[in-house]
């Protein structure tokens, strides 16, 4: 597989081909996913959980974040390398300069941010500068004590028009991507009508341009017990690792994944 690049995401949106996304936080899952064809790996802040055993992403630090990514990017060949802005890195402008700075140096070739509209300054002052960033938008774990927990975005419809609205904003701001989390389908599959760049979705129905799910939940591991409607363990039926992301590339490839029963309505 060729080096993805962002232009190569741009492409398969107007082919209409779904986009691969998985967490990757260390070198050996890297060349996994590499292996497998999926095109993106996220060093999500959601290692807090998965790795460190926290109840959610906000201890997560700058540095540790960085210290994966340079993990991922070691063990990379040909995905594009996603990394978050952990809680707080973007508070001020200047935090959010020297920490992208930080992951890109890393090896990140994009930096995530959680958030809505109020982020449109800080991603045109990134792009200016050679970063390129994907918003995230809709449930965002790092307002979780805001949001009142995890709960689905955009279920009434001045929700639905704010985030529509967000997104064209962000867009313009110089976003290279959106990535949507717990929106229901019809709106996810509008905003990815009403824009030119990649969304991604995470229980956002399969009307999005890609799909991402955290690693250790499409592989069945989970510490709490606890699988979120969206997941789908793709260890069953299969009799390796390696099978089980080859079997999620092709399910996201082909459309079938994610089917009705992952989605959300309004």
């Amino acid at each position: 597989m060729p080096a993805i690049t962002l232009t190569t995401l741009q492409s398969l949106k107007q082919k209409g081909e779904k986009i691969t996304m998985l967490t990757c936080y260390d070198a050996t899952f890297a060349h996994a996913c590499n292996e497998a064809g999926v095109e993106v790996l996220l060093v999500g802040d959601s290692l807090g959980m998965v790795l460190q055993g926290h109840d959610s992403t906000l201890p997560v630090t700058i540095a540790e974040m960085a210290y994966h990514t340079a993990c991922v990017k070691r063990g990379n060949t040909d995905a594009l390398i996603l990394a978050d802005l952990p809680f707080m890195a973007n508070a001020t402008l200047e935090q959010t300069m020297t920490n992208s700075a930080m992951l890109m140096q890393a090896g990140a070739h994009m930096v995530k941010v959680e958030g809505q509209l109020w982020l449109a300054e800080s991603i045109r002052l990134l792009a200016e500068r050679g970063v390129p960033v994907c918003a995230h938008m809709g449930l965002t774990p790092q307002a979780v004590n805001i949001l009142g927990g995890y709960k689905v975005q955009g279920r009434n419809e001045n929700q639905a028009r704010q985030m529509r609205a967000d997104a064209i904003s962000l867009e313009q701001a110089g976003a290279a991507m959106l990535l949507l989390e717990c929106v229901p389908s019809e709106l996810a599959a509008e905003i990815s009508q009403a824009v030119k760049i990649p969304v991604i979705g995470i229980g956002a129905g399969n009307a999005t341009d890609g799909q991402v799910l955290v690693l250790h939940d499409m592989l069945g591991l989970s510490i709490t017990g606890r699988v979120p409607k969206f997941v789908k363990n793709f260890m069953h039926g299969q009799d390796s690792i390696q099978s089980a992301l080859k079997a999620y590339v092709n399910e996201v490839k082909a459309t079938t994944f994610p089917g009705i029963e992952h989605g959300f309505s309004a």
